[in-house]
């Protein structure tokens, strides 16, 4: 099969590639870096420079596709987090249709069924709604939980301040994933023989916060961490003064109030998935190797 990866040599595009070509397939992979084009070709893979925002370069690179993994890159200096998931979302549609690829594979979310009150995932909504529209495509969207790799996030509190703490903690459940498990997912849709429309949840582990907070604090030496949880003004009032943008700030904050209230995962809970390989205590030995070095 001829695939397309968008994500570069992102923590899922990376190890995705990797096993799409070990098995045989032609894949191309999308990078908005030059500089990446080496490394890319040295995977096996074809490399195409450019940006998912630009349709007319999207067209070109999709042409003769069988299938597409699209992903959204982290744009946090976008003034509409919002319209840029849909700006994306209509670049990649416009290319599916213009160079008539059957299937394509879209990153979204957990939390990615409400049309609002979950912060930055409404883009990933969005988004969905406008890949679905696609006629004569199969639609695969991807919905992975609390990514473990967020938690490098909270590497400086735990230095200067001793917690972990946001508008979520303590006893409130995190759905997490490895980026492996994803990629093995997508790998396994992309390859489908009959793909069809769909929604597919994929997490490797699921655990309380405190439990985290417990984990994370015997491997690196301190056994009574704590995750606590903060308001959300005491969380949005920290971003901005840390220089986050208002609009992104909100968009934040409201995220991890739908983590907090379990309205993020009420969906998750509806249509549970078999879960993954990598568990969080694996994560979590490259956790502490990382905070032993900083």
């Amino acid at each position: 099969m001829k695939i397309i990866i968008t994500g570069s040599l992102g923590n899922i595009s990376k190890p995705l590639a990797q096993e799409l070509i070990a098995k045989g397939h032609e894949v191309t992979i999308i990078s908005s870096k030059a500089d990446k084009q080496q490394e890319l070709e040295a995977l096996g893979a074809k490399a195409a420079i450019g940006s998912v925002e630009d349709v007319a370069f999207l067209k070109t690179a999709f042409a003769g596709a069988d299938a597409v993994y699209g992903m959204t890159p982290p744009n946090f200096g976008a003034t509409d987090m919002i319209g840029y998931y849909r700006n994306v979302a209509n670049a990649y549609a416009e290319a599916v249709k213009s160079a008539a690829v059957k299937h394509i594979v879209y990153l979204s979310s957990y939390g990615a069924d409400l049309e609002k009150g979950s912060g930055i995932i409404v883009g990933s909504h969005q988004a969905e709604d406008i890949l679905n529209e696609l006629n004569g495509v199969a639609v695969t969207c991807l919905r992975p939980g609390y990514f473990y790799y967020n938690l490098y996030n909270f590497l400086g509190m735990i230095k200067r301040q001793g917690v972990i703490g946001t508008n979520f903690g303590s006893d409130d459940k995190l759905v997490m994933v490895s980026p492996l498990d994803i990629a093995a997912v997508a790998a396994e849709e992309l390859t489908a023989a009959n793909p069809q429309n769909k929604v597919r949840y994929i997490a490797s582990d699921e655990r309380t916060c405190s439990e985290v907070a417990k984990l994370i604090g015997e491997a690196i030496g301190k056994p009574d961490l704590q995750w606590v949880t903060f308001t959300d003004e005491q969380v949005r009032n920290s971003m901005l003064e840390q220089g986050r943008p208002p609009v992104i700030t909100d968009l934040l904050v409201e995220l991890g109030a739908a983590i907090h209230t379990g309205l993020l995962r009420a969906d998750y809970e509806k249509h549970k998935p078999a879960l993954g390989k990598v568990k969080l205590p694996e994560f979590i030995t490259e956790f502490a190797a990382a905070y032993n070095r900083n």
